[in-house]
């Protein structure tokens, strides 16, 4: 049975005021007799109808043993609640998977999902720096000249498994908090697509083996006829990757000929690349 409401001080105060008539103070108020009872007693024993602190339930884990689970969520995220239990009872101590959670989250941790990132190289990092900067001040007209492009990998037989691990707010991308990925690590169907900022471009499932031939094959059929549907006109610009069949000598020379202007990038770097934005879209509705 639930805690009934507590009442106002204006009605504790009438209990006291008419206890000398105990027994019908519950009637003349609508009260539970229980209720009459537990707030006169209250009141002989305190002198006053105010409710007091309640102490609530004590914590099963010393201060000594909250540093303890810090410190070790702190280095090592990745730490489940059950290794924190058997922690705990390697000294003596028992507590359960709910108080572990309940301790983290009152010291502002919570589970979440690790973020996958790619597995960058320092000269990777440097690169993709480097081209930040070089356009941190391009203009909005200049940008929606741009047409991005990529590739991706989809699994069709299901998602990746997920790891978790307790971090703190905007800690997402801590390296202790991420799983490294390697770009194209696995999937079952391979697609190559383009946009810019008016509209998607052509979806092309590429069902061989990509090699810079095959890569040009694919923008002479998919690219240049996405951009004259997008209407992107004269000046516009091609958003190209470090990815070795995109720097090969032939797809160069395909540019060329095609008096095409590319904006080269760093590879390993999709965080530049909004076109990655539509691929997770895409990947999320594939699993659903």
């Amino acid at each position: 049975m639930g805690k009934t409401k507590e009442l106002s001080k204006d009605v504790r105060d009438k209990i006291v005021d008419l206890h000398k008539a105990y027994k019908t103070i519950s009637k003349k108020l609508c009260e539970k007799e229980t209720t009459v009872g537990a707030i006169f007693r209250k009141w002989k024993k305190y002198k006053t109808t105010i409710s007091l602190p309640r102490s609530g339930a004590l914590c099963q884990i010393l201060p000594r043993g909250v540093r303890m689970i810090m410190r070790k969520v702190k280095d090592q995220p990745r730490t489940t609640q059950e290794e924190l239990v058997n922690d705990h009872k390697a000294v003596g101590t028992t507590v359960t998977k709910q108080t572990i959670g309940s301790t983290l989250r009152r010291n502002e941790l919570k589970s979440c999902s690790a973020s996958k990132v790619p597995l960058l190289k320092k000269a990777h990092v440097q690169a993709s720096l480097k081209f930040a900067k070089e356009h941190l001040n391009d203009s909005e007209k200049a940008w929606k000249k741009v047409l991005w492009s990529d590739e991706t990998k989809i699994e069709l037989s299901g998602i990746n498994s997920t790891r978790r691990v307790w971090r703190e707010r905007n800690a997402d991308y801590d390296p202790k908090n991420t799983i490294p990925t390697v770009k194209h690590g696995g999937g079952n169907i391979m697609l190559w697509s383009c946009f810019s900022a008016k509209s998607t471009g052509r979806l092309h499932h590429i069902e061989e083996q990509m090699d810079g031939a095959m890569y040009c094959k694919i923008l002479d059929e998919n690219l240049l006829p996405s951009a004259r549907t997008l209407t992107m006109g004269h000046g516009w610009v091609f958003k190209d990757y470090g990815d070795p069949k995109h720097t090969a000598k032939a797809t160069k020379e395909w540019f060329k000929k095609k008096h095409s202007k590319v904006m080269e990038g760093p590879s390993q770097s999709p965080d530049l690349n909004p076109v990655e934005n539509l691929w997770r879209e895409l990947k999320l509705r594939v699993v659903e």
